[in-house]
């Protein structure tokens, strides 16, 4: 499974951005999104936010679940008390996923019912979507404190490594 995050400003400005890779179940934490993948990305991120404009208002949680769905692309969202929302796009076969063409046939059963199986690959399990929960909340933590330093501005992108390297982590432990 291949993972985009990003975190968005109060002015839908992108603040930060990592793809990763999963790390369970033998996985090398390699993102493995194809070339034109990169780009549509961030486009789908930004589609969802309104989705998540929707659905932030009927929900008094932080963590607001799975917002929104593409082409085998499923959307999560954390939204700070700041309104700065924490964006994970994850694909589970990103070299099937059709971004510029359609799918001209469905996969195979035996294909998907392998898939299933696999922890990483089912999007749509409880584990997984506790797996994203305690990772976005992990990422919050960090984000409290780069956000607490004298020296961070509101909406500035954040460009340190140690932050990044946190998220890494965060990344390799639950998903």
């Amino acid at each position: 499974m291949s993972y985009y995050f990003t975190i968005v400003g109060t002015r839908d400005n992108p603040l930060f951005e990592l793809e990763f890779g999963t790390s369970k179940g033998g996985g090398d934490g390699v993102a493995r999104f194809r070339d034109e993948a990169r780009h549509y990305n961030q486009f789908i991120v930004h589609a969802a936010l309104d989705m998540v404009e929707e659905v932030q208002w009927t929900n008094k949680d932080l963590y607001l679940k799975r917002v929104d769905t593409y082409q085998n692309n499923y959307i999560h969202c954390l939204l700070t008390g700041g309104n700065v929302k924490f964006m994970l796009l994850m694909n589970p076969d990103p070299a099937t996923t059709p971004y510029s063409t359609y799918q001209t046939s469905p996969p195979s059963r035996a294909a998907s019912a392998r898939q299933s199986l696999l922890l990483a690959s089912n999007p749509n399990s409880q584990q997984t979507e506790e797996a994203v929960r305690q990772f976005m909340m992990e990422v919050y933590e960090n984000w409290i404190k780069c956000s607490m330093s004298p020296f961070y501005q509101v909406n500035q992108p954040v460009t340190s490594p140690i932050f990044r390297a946190r998220v890494a982590t965060a990344a390799k432990k639950y998903l």
